[in-house]
């Protein structure tokens, strides 16, 4: 698949790298050049560094990967090459600095779509740090680490939950676009508790734990 990433950092490297790796052509596209040629060389694999528009246009498959206070302008000047692409929302939308990680907006995935509409906009990866992306380990406690992705369009969901596989990590379905709001709170909620010292993935018993009785 041919993919463009909008942004340079991190998270870009991180799942741009993955996916090369597993044989997609990459095009990384940043409002600083130099950056992207830099992301480009780490990621390898003949990614070749381009502007915002032309990662726009090449991907069949666009992933914003960029700060949400830039979603605004890189939308006005890219939303007219999205149309009819699948468009990966990673971003989130953490207020900076706040040390609280309290949300700036409680629906980015929404406005993009919103902003977009002609795209089929899927909510994903959002939930760990772009370390545990790049990292090598897939089993955390013998069980594959699940990428839950929310989107409305379902040739769009499986498309991106391929991508999770390539990754060797495990996908599914957490519900439509409207659900990604409360997808983005919990990575807001998780990654607070995680900074707070305490084990967020010690909250929630295991499938087979989690029984109650009726009322």
């Amino acid at each position: 698949m041919r993919i463009g990433i909008i942004g340079a950092g991190a998270m870009a490297r991180a799942l741009g790298g993955q996916w090369a790796a597993a044989g997609h052509d990459i095009a990384i596209g940043a409002r600083d050049t130099a950056r992207a040629r830099a992301a480009s060389t780490v990621i390898g694999h003949g990614t070749h560094a381009v502007t915002v528009a032309e990662a726009a246009e090449f991907g069949e498959a666009v992933l914003l990967a960029l700060p949400v206070s830039a979603l605004t302008e890189v939308l006005e000047t890219i939303g007219e090459a999205l149309a009819g692409r699948i468009v990966i929302d990673c971003t989130n939308a953490f207020l900076p600095d706040s040390g609280t990680f309290v949300l700036s907006e409680d629906a980015v995935a929404e406005r993009i779509a919103a902003t977009v509409p002609a795209a089929h906009v899927v909510k994903g990866f959002n939930v760990c740090a772009a370390e545990v992306y790049a990292g090598p380990a897939r089993e955390f406690e013998g069980h594959t680490l699940l990428v839950p992705l929310c989107g409305d369009n379902a040739a769009a969901v499986a498309r991106v939950a391929a991508l999770v596989e390539d990754m060797k990590l495990k996908p599914f379905h957490a519900g439509g676009l409207a659900q990604a709001r409360y997808l983005e709170a919990t990575s807001a909620f998780v990654v607070g508790q995680w900074f707070g010292g305490n084990d967020s993935r010690a909250m929630f018993p295991p499938l087979e734990a989690t029984f109650a009785d009726a009322d």
